[in-house]
């Protein structure tokens, strides 16, 4: 394990990073992510190769702030209107440290998640597992890489415009 890390500070900045993204926060959430971060939703099944088969979301970080510009214009049709939504974590589980490519020691994270979504189409109860590895930057902890992985991804998904 890292040295440096209080479950507590890591819990909280997990929560944060929840309510931002179901408050549609989009400039706060994006802070949050490191310089070389990777977004990651793999599609049928937990351990894809992403490289070889299709995820859900493969995003390095020039592609989160791509993303995050086209949210901001509003015309983005899979969150025009924005969902209300509202995101449960737990389970949180500190793993260890996992060195990075750059040679930073980030502290590898699991939890588990529930997000409600209400649309005018119905409402989806989505549920997974999340990875994350955060880092601390300039005393501030920021993600570096976050993976997503939900329970029935094997099925064909709606639409999934809460990931942001």
């Amino acid at each position: 394990m890292p040295e440096g890390w209080d479950v507590r500070e890591v819990e909280q900045f997990l929560y944060r990073e929840a309510r931002l993204a179901d408050e549609n926060d989009y400039d706060g959430w994006e802070s949050l992510w490191t310089d070389d971060a990777l977004y990651w939703v793999p599609a049928g099944g937990a351990d894809i190769d992403p490289i070889t088969q299709v995820s859900v979301i493969y995003d390095n970080r020039n592609r989160i702030s791509t993303r995050m510009k086209q949210v901001r214009t509003g015309k983005r049709y899979a969150q025009a209107p924005p969902s209300n939504l509202r995101r449960i974590v737990g389970n949180v589980e500190l793993l260890g440290g996992r060195v990075s490519a750059g040679g930073d020691v980030d502290l590898e994270v699991g939890a588990n998640f529930l997000a409600f979504e209400s649309r005018a189409r119905g409402n989806e109860l989505w549920g997974g597992r999340t990875t994350y590895r955060l880092r601390l930057v300039d005393g501030e902890i920021k993600l570096a890489y976050k993976k997503v992985v939900l329970v029935d991804n094997d099925k064909a998904i709606p639409t999934l415009g809460f990931l942001v």
